[in-house]
């Protein structure tokens, strides 16, 4: 005979802790009131997004004192979502987990004890693992920071790792004046695209390298668009025309690796001796060929970046990373900061961003969740 208190159990429900990602069972009864849900792209072990994400009902814990329900309104697909899922990132959440590292919500329920919040609030996450895949969240107030609402959202939902990124990449490593150059692979990537725009407001001057392709004269145009001085495919980096170049040029000071492979050496050879190279990727997934007789007579550093331990190192006091994401949002609304390119996709229909991952267009995808 059945126990009377499991009689009134009928479900097994999940519900999601947006802090780890993970996926918690807890039982619950089909007539308990004031039960939310909602949508989340969950993946339940790892390996290719196409094949182990999948759209799932989760329920979302009780608000309670220090808590906050956001309602999602838009995450970015970037390339460490993918290989977290994969299992190939540096940081992997337990399983059963949310999707997606980056994204923007808005406050919609907070509790008692929390006052630097209220309902309406454009909040993005702090931490990576949050889990932005999905239509709402609870969590923390602390697991979360306040963005402004006079910026696009698109641009809000990028604003906490790409931008950040790619300005610490320009103000961590050496010291760089007006007039001083950058050079950069990967420069349409969404990072690039920042750095373009964040070096022109520097009145520093970018050397950007890009796959050649079949639309690469548009993808310059573009490119020059935002600010970029000077657009070169990999293939020039080889040969006459650099040496011209740097004849009314400086030789960059910082050079940004997120390519690796033979590009990296590439962008070793132009660097001013004496000058930094910083690695944050490595979209090609090759080791770097890093020529030894540029390491030995130029003496050039080579450094590593990373946004998720920067923000780690920096958790305690959160007042260098609410400047950086003012100043940032500040160049959005002067204009000197746009969104990176993305093609919007709703949520539900995230098998058409999931079936293009593997393309050679190089496009970026934004869930839209409402």
């Amino acid at each position: 005979m059945a126990l009377p208190w499991l009689l009134s159990l009928r479900k097994v429900d999940i519900f999601c802790s947006p802090m780890s990602g993970r996926l918690y069972s807890v039982l619950r009864s089909h007539s308990s009131a004031g039960v939310r849900s909602c949508d989340a792209l969950v993946y339940r072990t790892r390996g290719h997004p196409r094949e182990v994400l999948s759209m799932e009902n989760v329920v979302l814990p009780h608000v309670h004192e220090t808590d906050v329900r956001i309602k999602m309104l838009a995450a970015p697909i970037n390339p460490a979502d993918i290989n977290m899922i994969e299992g190939t990132y540096a940081l992997l959440p337990t399983l059963p987990a949310v999707g997606g590292n980056e994204g923007m919500g808005e406050v919609i329920e907070v509790g008692r004890n929390v006052l630097d919040l209220k309902p309406g609030d454009w909040v993005i996450p702090v931490d990576a693992g949050f889990g932005t895949w999905r239509t709402e969240a609870v969590c923390k107030a602390s697991e979360v920071m306040l963005v402004s609402k006079d910026i696009p959202l698109l641009s809000a939902a990028t604003i906490g790792v790409n931008p950040c990124t790619a300005y610490r990449l320009l103000m961590d490593f050496e010291t760089l004046m007006s007039g001083d150059t950058v050079i950069q692979n990967g420069a349409n990537s969404a990072v690039g695209q920042a750095v373009i725009q964040i070096a022109a407001s520097m009145g520093l001057k970018t050397i950007n390298v890009i796959r050649d392709r079949p639309n690469v004269k548009d993808l310059m145009e573009t490119l020059h668009s935002i600010g970029a001085d000077w657009v070169l495919t990999e293939e020039t980096l080889n040969n006459s025309k650099m040496a011209d170049l740097f004849r009314g040029v400086p030789k960059p000071k910082l050079a940004l690796n997120c390519v690796g492979g033979h590009s990296a050496g590439n962008l070793l050879k132009h660097i001013e001796c004496g000058g930094t190279m910083v690695t944050y990727g490595a979209m090609a997934r090759k080791p770097m060929q890093l020529p030894a007789k540029h390491l030995i007579f130029d003496d050039i550093k080579i450094r590593g970046f990373w946004m998720t331990r920067w923000k780690k190192e920096n958790k305690k006091d959160l007042r260098k990373f609410n400047t950086m994401v003012s100043l940032l949002s500040e160049m959005v609304r002067k204009g000197k900061l746009t969104a990176p390119i993305c093609t919007p996709v709703p949520l539900h229909d995230y098998k058409v961003a999931l079936e293009d991952l593997t393309s050679t267009n190089g496009r970026k995808y934004m869930l839209i969740m409402d």
